[in-house]
C-alpha cells in the first residue's frame, strides 16, 4: 500500500510530521493493506496561519484495485486529530466495503461499486 502524504508548505517540520502521520495510518488502516492499492492523504488549514476552531482538515482518499476510489474528510482543531478522525471514518467505510465485497462473491456477483 502506498501512501502519498501532502501538507501545506507554512506547516514547520513537514517531514517529521509525515513520517510520523505515515505510521500512524499504517498502524490504522494496515490491515486492509491487501485491498487498498494507494492512500492519497491531503492536510489543509483552512485559516492560514491564522488560529481558528476545527480549521485543520485531513482528506484521504483510498484507491482499491479495480474499484472506485472512496474518500473520507474530517475537520479538527490539530492536524493530528484531523487525521486520526479521516482514518477512522475510513476505516469504517473500508470494513463496510469489504463485507459487501465478500457478499457479493459469496453470492457469486462481481461489482464495480465499493
Amino acid at each position: 500500500m502506498l501512501i502519498k502524504i501532502s501538507t501545506p508548505n507554512y506547516i514547520e517540520g513537514s517531514e517529521s510530521l509525515t513520517s510520523h502521520f505515515q505510521k500512524n495510518i499504517e498502524s490504522s488502516l494496515g490491515h486492509h493493506s491487501d485491498i487498498v492499492t494507494r492512500l492519497e492523504v491531503h492536510f489543509s488549514d483552512e485559516n492560514g496561519p491564522k488560529s481558528g476552531e476545527n480549521d485543520k482538515r485531513c482528506m484521504i482518499e483510498a484507491r482499491i484495485e479495480g474499484k472506485k476510489p472512496m474518500a473520507v474528510t474530517h475537520h479538527s482543531t490539530s492536524l493530528d486529530l484531523a487525521l486520526h478522525g479521516a482514518t477512522e471514518k475510513l476505516k469504517r467505510k473500508l470494513d463496510s466495503a469489504v463485507e459487501r465485497l465478500r457478499e457479493h462473491s459469496q453470492n457469486g456477483k462481481e461489482s464495480n461499486e465499493v
